[in-house]
């Protein structure tokens, strides 16, 4: 989906002022300095370039572009993994000579290294992010590719950009995400614990992280329990379930009109006429109390760096505290609040239960009962990861909120 306003790109090429109309997913502004780059360049000069900050427009053949993409993906895992080495070797043997023989005090001081150790894994993420955005593709109008073995892209970029009648430039990132998720659209995402499959567009979170379903399954209906809300619905998962529970009104809300769109479509495929979207900011308007309201905000307070990342990241909690604030004023007596969150901020130490429990009972809610799950995704089982220690520790919770 383009954005209001047009931004536009221009390069030299053959001694020839060239320009096109600048797409950027995450919203990076057009590049200042490009570089024509083909089949032989190395991956070495390629890596060089773009470290200094300089573009890369690609002109050889499209595969080739992809295993360019891998091989600079490699040099930044190889720099990366060389910087962690050497910051974990510094920070033990600083632990080591602050705390000799104090068993206490040395568990202390690697706590206080995970906050740290989260953001420089983020720092490093955008950092990567940057390079590999800097190898950039030309499109004709229409999306079409001259390059060689290039594949038919129209209907994979005009699902995640919209229509264009007018040459563009891009990362090949970014043309990367909108063929894969064209794949997701097509094939669905199987949802564990459910016979039905979610399908998502470009820029929406696919869930592919499960464990909270069987939650939404297991926990108690309340009593007379007709309308429910799903707040921040996403690919429309939670209200699916809800409305497969028999909720005779399910409204579902979304700012996002990605979001939107995909629930629509979501719900249009398994013939849910019990579902209603709406595009509003948290609770819908016009609409009767609710029996209960579910919640599965972004589970990490951190600032999001693109619009992908607003389904992870939450600045400040920012979202999960207004969601508190206004959800007693939408119940309907005796109604409920589910509110699925991770406990990972609590280990990455940027929130804490108590502050979290504080914000329950601000916003006039008690917890009635919670159910837990552990992950079983592939990061919480690496024990290369330096972040392993939270990751293994954390819990995903129901909680089950009521007025108090």
């Amino acid at each position: 989906m383009l954005a209001t306003e047009k931004q536009y790109v221009h390069w030299q090429q053959n001694q020839n002022s060239r320009s096109a109309c600048w797409l950027s997913e995450s919203n990076q502004l057009p590049p200042a300095r490009i570089v024509l780059v083909d089949d032989k360049t190395t991956a070495d000069q390629a890596y060089r370039l773009a470290c200094e900050g300089t573009s890369l427009l690609w002109n050889g053949d499209f595969h080739n572009a992809r295993q360019l993409l891998q091989a600079l993906t490699r040099r930044i895992e190889r720099t990366n993994k060389r910087s962690e080495q050497r910051k974990t070797s510094k920070a033990k043997a600083a632990t080591a000579a602050d705390n000799a023989d104090d068993t206490t005090n040395q568990s202390l001081a690697t706590a206080k290294q995970i906050p740290n150790l989260f953001h420089q894994q983020r720092q490093a993420q955008a950092q990567r992010s940057r390079i590999l955005s800097r190898l950039l593709l030309e499109l004709a109008p229409g999306y079409s590719s001259q390059l060689r073995r290039a594949p038919d892209l129209t209907a994979a970029c005009t699902a995640a950009f919209g229509e264009l009648d007018e040459p563009c430039l891009l990362s090949f990132r970014d043309l990367q995400g909108a063929l894969g998720a064209a794949q997701w659209r097509a094939k669905g995402v199987p949802i564990k614990g459910l016979d039905l499959s979610i399908f998502p567009h470009y820029g929406v979170f696919a869930p592919t992280r499960h464990e909270y379903v069987q939650l939404l399954l297991d926990a108690p209906l309340p009593a007379s329990c007709n309308v429910a809300f799903d707040i921040g619905s996403g690919t429309g998962l939670l209200a699916i379930i809800l409305a497969q529970r028999g909720l005779k009104q399910v409204i579902a809300t979304d700012l996002n009109p990605r979001a939107m769109a995909c629930a629509s479509e979501n719900f249009t495929r398994l013939g849910l006429s019990n579902v209603q979207l709406q595009q509003a900011d948290l609770f819908p308007t016009a609409a009767p109390l609710a029996n209960l309201i579910v919640c599965n905000p972004p589970w990490l307070p951190a600032k999001p760096s693109s619009p992908l990342e607003y389904a992870v990241y939450d600045a400040n909690s920012a979202m999960l505290r207004g969601f508190l604030q206004g959800a007693k004023q939408h119940l309907a007596a005796q109604g409920e609040v589910w509110l699925i969150l991770s406990d990972l901020a609590e280990h990455l130490q940027l929130r804490t239960r108590d502050e979290l429990l504080g914000w329950f009972a601000a916003a006039g809610l008690a917890v009635k009962y919670r159910l837990d799950t552990r992950p079983k995704h592939g990061r919480s089982q690496d024990d290369t990861d330096p972040l392993f220690a939270a990751r293994s520790s954390e819990v995903t919770s129901l909680w089950c909120l009521q007025p108090a």
